[in-house]
């Protein structure tokens, strides 16, 4: 492509070289540059691109895209207002605008974004509609499946991404939309049929700041699609009992169109009747003037919540009610998810992505509805994150369930017995115990395990590793409490 060509794609104001220079790949790396590249000088947390520029010249960048003057005899330098929109930009023109050949579905918000995007993809596909996945878990292109570095890539990798998921066959694609990438426009450029907004409560401030700026991060996908230039009428799916989505439904107005849902009569997708199992939920879904009957094999009020998401944004997508329930029901698990830790044993053990004070309290309170005779819950916070919410999650968890281990999660460059001490400062019980290895807190917690009780094991959930300050090791939660099953006694004492 060249880069005059690419240049018509976003504002700049000066270009010192030749504009008639063709231009093979686009970088944001130094390290990933070859021949005829275009490398933007992106400005980052920890690094400066610019400071990049000369070892990006040798490598082969014959164009460079900075945000001040810049001048390099060996390449073409283009001065832009933000190289981080400009990086956006360039990359949504360099692979054709993907999202122009697929139904593509936003999902944002705290939680739930990896479970409705599960669902969402699942009925599609069941529907004829072969979907690509983007979020935490996973990147499916079709047939292939690749580890997710990072739950919303950064817009290069992003539109590479969705450029394969259509070259792929697929017609659709789902993903999960984190506030840290709309806070630096990595879905700049994308245009969207659907986005889904599943709720907001307190999470990243280390990131934001204040819960406005993180809902006013959140609301920068919603209000792009009132002015989002592709022909697409996208529709705003919103969680009505959460009172940021209510917010967002009178700010959103008249500008796009909103359908909502939830356990509200006001709700355009109600549930009602919700009859928690073992083996999964059911409700009672009132839409488009019918009612249906909606059976899911996730447990959980919350989940009834996402599946109500799917439903909704799976019916914006032009698929009916009807097709989407029946799909539901054969819903696979979700990794990391409230997922059962399968073992011949009378009590249960489940892994569970909760890393929040409510996603915490939204998983002891579906656990303590299927009747336990304790519960038991292992967790800890990472490091490097929010440690407002430490002490609100040991509130949490004080309060819900009938005895706690604190442990490490991922402590990342920060002392996990200090996390841990953080975490303590929220318990008023003395309910708890505090065992800094995460392999011997799942391990004690099992071994504690009585007839019809429940272990929860929170805040990894999928992740297959646990860092640390110089290092990363591979640790999975499930398969540490299989172990843990095969390795403890199977006889019980009352």
């Amino acid at each position: 492509m060249q880069l005059k060509t690419l240049l018509a794609a976003t504002p700049h104001s000066s270009v010192l070289g030749p504009a008639e220079r063709p231009v093979e790949a686009i970088a944001y790396d130094s390290r990933r540059v070859q021949k005829n590249t275009l490398f933007v000088a992106l400005r980052g947390e920890k690094s400066d691109g610019h400071q990049f520029i000369d070892q990006a010249v040798e490598k082969g960048a014959t164009v460079i895209i900075t945000d001040h003057e810049v001048r390099n005899p060996r390449a073409t330098t283009v001065q832009v207002p933000n190289t981080r929109t400009a990086l956006a930009d360039l990359a949504a023109t360099f692979y054709d605008r993907p999202t122009r050949r697929l139904k593509l579905a936003a999902v944002t918000g705290t939680n739930g974004k990896t479970t409705t995007t599960f669902l969402l993809k699942h009925i599609c596909e069941k529907a004829g509609m072969r979907c690509g996945l983007i979020g935490t878990v996973r990147y499916e292109i079709g047939e292939r499946i690749l580890p997710a570095v990072r739950t919303t890539p950064e817009s290069l990798e992003l539109q590479e991404l969705l450029a394969q998921i259509a070259n792929a066959g697929c017609k659709a694609a789902a993903m999960e939309v984190s506030s840290h990438a709309l806070a630096q426009e990595r879905t700049r450029g994308l245009e969207w049929d659907v986005a889904v907004f599943t709720n907001l409560t307190q999470d990243h401030l280390d990131f934001h700041g204040t819960m406005q700026a993180y809902f006013d991060s959140k609301m920068k996908l919603f209000t792009g699609l009132a002015t989002q230039q592709a022909k697409k009428k996208a529709v705003a799916v919103v969680n009505l009992d959460d009172r940021y989505g209510e917010i967002l439904v009178e700010r959103l107005g008249q500008t796009v169109p909103v359908v909502t849902y939830g356990m509200g009569a006001r709700a355009d997708f109600r549930a009602s009747g919700y009859r928690p199992e073992f083996a999964g939920t059911s409700y009672q879904l009132d839409a488009r003037g019918k009612s249906y009957l909606v059976r899911v094999p996730l447990i959980g009020r919350f989940n009834v919540s996402n599946s109500l998401a799917a439903i909704a944004a799976a019916n914006s997508l032009g698929i009916s009610i009807r097709d989407a329930i029946l799909s539901l029901a054969k819903t696979p698990q979700v990794p990391g998810r409230l997922e059962a830790v399968q073992a011949k044993r009378q009590f249960q053990v489940f892994v569970d992505y909760a890393h929040t004070d409510d996603a915490l309290l939204n998983v002891l309170k579906t656990l303590r509805e299927l009747s336990p005779r304790k519960l038991i819950v292992v967790f800890g916070c990472g490091g490097d994150r929010d440690r407002e919410k430490r002490p609100l999650m040991a509130r949490v968890a004080d309060q819900n369930a009938d005895f706690s281990i604190i442990t490490s999660d991922n402590p990342r460059k920060e002392d996990p017995e200090a996390i841990i001490a953080d975490v303590e400062k929220g318990f008023r019980s003395d309910r708890y115990e505090k065992i800094a290895d995460r392999t011997e807190a799942i391990t004690r917690a099992i071994s504690l395990a009585q007839p019809r009780d429940i272990v929860l094991i929170a805040g990894k959930g999928h992740e297959s590793y646990q860092e640390f300050a110089d290092h990363t090791i591979p640790f999975d939660d499930i398969r540490i409490a299989r172990r843990a099953l095969e390795n403890s006694p199977v006889e019980f004492t009352e």
